[in-house]
């Protein structure tokens, strides 16, 4: 690989603790810390994503290359380091927090001039792991390596993974914190974004009114990210907090649209670019339930809830328009902009759900629909992905009986499959009131609406034959995840089996990494 071209220009542009000490400890005024990768004896490659190796300009993996990938050995032109950021979690102001299990190598340039930064996630402590080890286990690196790749293959934005090691030790978890802690293979996943700048960042420095150091930050976004805004003075920053909306709004939206839950959407975990970050205590969504948090931590308020996502969301920008108010110093463009955010949404987010029912265009009425269809949804706990791969052919008489019990996860007796015949009457009358033929409907819904969704009961499958040293489940979900609106393997296009109802790490999880 072409490791030689990694840079580190953020290092070179904003102050930062150059120490190298990882003594976990407030660093004020900086945004980054220097820090080393702890180092590892006998990593062993479990899976690396050349494809994506190639496009960023990294090229192929040689077996030398080993070593890169956990952090060990690295070159001189290589200088590492972790960066400083604030949050509110779980609505909470939190102070500083920053890259705990997260250092970054720098960024690498394409041939084609895009910029991409290159991150391992497991490789060690940092100034910011608060009295934790840095380290990360096979458990949550085998889901942030496959969970991010079938995200980017559903279109969804996100960050991406390159490859994913372990790193010859174990680490000693408390995977529920139920008191009860267990070792567990380590592992190191390396990830890839345009850029990891959270939310949080933009807090800290506002929070330490190093307004100088945030004006520049703010700069150094729109430059390197933000390209389309050539405004300047204020009016630069108005556009740069409308456009971090917009892309928020769109990323909930599209979240909806493939049913996935984060389960900890703290300010912190939130992209300034609107990228789908952080995947620990998530989810795709399994039977339909707009209260469905897969994270226990969360419970019982259940702040991070499916159908509470484009609220927080919201609730997420308030924050951020409050550490860039020193800048636009404007508090009715904010508030503006902010109340805006809801319309934006809950319109891109219902022409979305036309598509999902192969509407052209939203019509009239189509709101109650919506809401009735929901009701239907939560009332008979039907899957929410394999329920819009069943609407494609509801001509089929026999479709009540032999769809929809297939995709329940409670016994539908004869009352209930008559309100699913109410519904999809309904839906049939709205189908013709289209401009566009019932083939172009389809195509619409087979573009929409994925067949294959990275269960967490697959990946639990999948983790369990990886630790006994199998990777056939892994080859398999990858090919799957690459092409999620085919259905290559039938058997992955299920409801979640019974057996792993109550199975820690198939419905719900915890923080713990």
């Amino acid at each position: 690989m072409n490791i030689e071209n990694i840079k580190q220009p953020f290092i070179k542009i904003f102050p930062g603790d150059f120490s190298g000490n990882t003594i976990q400890r407030n660093t004020p005024k900086v945004l980054f810390s220097t820090v080393d990768p702890v180092g590892f004896e006998k990593p062993e490659l479990i899976t690396f994503n050349e494809k994506l190796s190639e496009e960023i300009g990294l090229g192929k993996f040689e077996e030398k290359d080993l070593d890169f990938l956990v952090g060990n050995n690295l070159p001189k032109n290589i200088q590492t380091y972790a960066t400083a950021y604030a949050g509110h979690q779980f609505g909470n102001w939190a102070g500083q927090l920053g890259d705990g299990r997260a250092i970054l190598a720098g960024e690498i340039t394409s041939d084609s001039g895009k910029k991409t930064e290159i991150q391992w996630k497991g490789a060690g402590a940092t100034p910011y792991s608060r009295h934790a080890d840095g380290r990360a286990v096979l458990r949550s690196s085998v889901r942030e390596y496959l969970m991010s790749e079938a995200m980017f293959h559903l279109g969804v934005p996100t960050t991406r993974a390159l490859s994913l090691s372990f790193t010859g030790e174990d680490v000693v978890r408390d995977m529920m914190y139920s008191g009860n802690p267990q070792k567990e293979k380590g592992a190191v996943v390396v990830r890839t974004a345009e850029s990891f700048l959270r939310f949080g960042h933009f807090e800290l420095l506002s929070a330490q009114q190093e307004y100088d150091t945030l004006e520049k930050l703010v700069n150094f976004t729109i430059d390197n990210y933000y390209p389309e805004i050539i405004s300047e003075g204020s009016q630069k920053y108005k556009d740069f907090f409308e456009s971090v909306c917009k892309k928020t709004a769109n990323l909930m939206v599209e979240w909806f649209r493939v049913g996935f839950v984060h389960g900890v959407m703290n300010t912190d975990n939130m992209s300034i670019l609107g990228l789908t970050i952080d995947y620990g205590p998530y989810s795709m969504m399994d039977e339909y339930d707009l209260n469905f948090t897969p994270n226990t931590t969360d419970l019982p308020g259940r702040r991070y809830a499916f159908g509470k996502q484009g609220q927080i969301s919201q609730w997420n920008l308030w924050q951020l328009a409050n550490a860039l108010h020193p800048l636009i110093k404007e508090e009715q463009f904010l508030e503006k902009t902010l109340n805006e955010f809801g319309d934006y949404f809950w319109k891109s987010h219902d022409n979305m759900l036309c598509k999902k029912f192969g509407f052209n265009q939203l019509l009239d009425g189509d709101e109650e629909f919506f809401t009735n269809w929901q009701g239907l949804m939560q009332e008979l706990q039907l899957d929410h992905t394999l329920f819009f791969n069943q609407l494609e052919d509801i001509d089929d008489k026999n479709y009540l009986k032999s769809h929809f019990e297939s995709i329940s996860y409670i016994f539908l007796d004869d009352k209930k499959l008559a309100k699913i015949e109410d519904f999809t009457n309904t839906y049939k009358a709205r189908l013709e009131r289209n401009t566009i033929s019932k083939e172009e409907s389809i195509n619409l819904m087979k573009q929409t609406n994925p067949k294959f969704i990275l269960r967490n009961f697959l990946l639990y499958q999948c983790i369990e034959e990886i630790n006994l040293g199998k990777t056939n489940m892994l080859k398999k979900l990858t090919t799957a995840l690459e092409n999620p609106y085919e259905k290559n393997y039938p058997e992955f296009s299920v409801k979640r089996p019974s057996e792993y109802d109550d199975i820690s790490g198939c419905s719900t999880l915890s923080c713990s990494s």
